[in-house]
């Protein structure tokens, strides 16, 4: 398993303050005012207060933010990655160890001079880069900032960290700002997507958002082995779903081996979501799957990449609405106020 590097569980960021509303541009307002930027197409007004499917509005808001030192060796550097939690998600996953911010509403409203401080504020505190993390719902607006926030002398590499269930049309309002592509591959198979994530069409909708992401161009380093462009694509391996992993690394090994790097995720652990009734896997990870997903890395020759250690401890669910839920040691929060 020469290349592959283990790495330890990540963590979450600190909740920030709240500043005024954003003003969007005018391609964004028609975008948003009937909104289909996500596969789900819901079409809703978001700037009449509709809330879409991701249950988000027209105004960009965002939960956390701060140095994270939980990510992938070269996302995470020496300074930490500069991470950005935006609320809401399209995906909606049963078993989401983040519900509170994608689901459950946790989080602020941000201007656009204000989130071009939050960048600085980042750039200032030694981040490697910005990761921005389920942006996709915020595409056209991030589009607009991201843009101003570059202009404005903040060069750090941009990461677009994503559930994969996105389109191309949407990836290219933002791919000209866009350094660092991070999105999941949950799963290959229509049977798995409908059954484990409520989202059949995922499968064909994440291979093409892949496809985009790859022909941006192959990795890129600095000397001291941060990423500094390219696509790596995260991989939670499923307890009892040694066939969906299985596919997802051959199609890896067909169309990505030489284009992208893989990071495979063993942090699985059920949560109990509330108001949530769609069945999940009750347990977590056990040795002899995280022995046979190793083995399938070596039979595909995937050697580009990081695995994540399979932990004798059950990762402790985070609680976002305290300041730091996993320490001085994987993350440090930005000063709020």
């Amino acid at each position: 398993m020469e290349g592959l590097w283990v790495w330890g569980m990540p963590v979450k960021l600190a909740v920030m303050n709240s500043p005024e509303p954003a003003v969007p541009g005018t391609r964004t307002t028609q975008l948003l005012s009937s909104c289909r930027l996500c596969p789900r197409n819901c079409g809703v007004n978001r700037l009449a207060g509709e809330r879409g499917l991701c249950g988000e509005g027209a105004v960009l808001r965002a939960a956390m933010a701060g140095l994270h030192f939980g990510e992938e060796p070269p996302l995470r550097g020496r300074g930490g990655s500069g991470t950005i939690f935006f609320s809401g998600c399209a995906m909606k996953c049963p078993f989401c160890q983040n519900h509170q911010i994608s689901r459950g509403g946790v989080g602020r409203e941000w201007s656009r001079r204000n989130f071009a401080a939050l960048c600085r504020a980042l750039r200032d505190a030694g981040a490697e880069n910005l990761n921005l993390v389920t942006p996709s719902h915020w595409a056209p607006l991030l589009a607009e900032h991201l843009r101003e926030v570059k202009a404005g002398g903040v060069t750090l590499p941009v990461a677009w960290n994503s559930s994969g269930y996105e389109k191309p049309s949407v990836l290219e309002m933002v791919a000209d700002t866009v350094d660092i592509w991070l999105p999941d591959l949950k799963t290959l198979d229509e049977d798995t997507a409908r059954r484990c994530y409520g989202r059949e069409d995922y499968p064909r909708h994440a291979a093409g958002a892949l496809r985009f992401m790859a022909a941006r161009g192959p990795v890129e380093m600095d000397g001291e082995g941060r990423m500094l462009r390219g696509l790596m694509v995260r991989h939670l391996v499923l307890p009892g779903e040694m066939a969906s992993t299985r596919n997802v690394l051959k199609w890896f090994a067909d169309n990505l081996r030489g284009k992208a790097w893989l990071s495979l995720m063993t942090q699985y652990t059920p949560v109990s979501v509330p108001g949530e009734r769609r069945p999940i896997p009750g347990r977590r990870l056990n040795a002899r799957e995280y022995t046979a997903v190793l083995d399938m890395l070596e039979e595909f020759g995937i050697d580009d990449g990081f695995v994540q250690d399979l932990s004798p401890k059950a990762m402790g669910l985070p609680d976002f609405h305290d300041i730091n839920p996993f320490g001085p040691s994987l993350f440090r929060p930005l000063p709020s106020g």
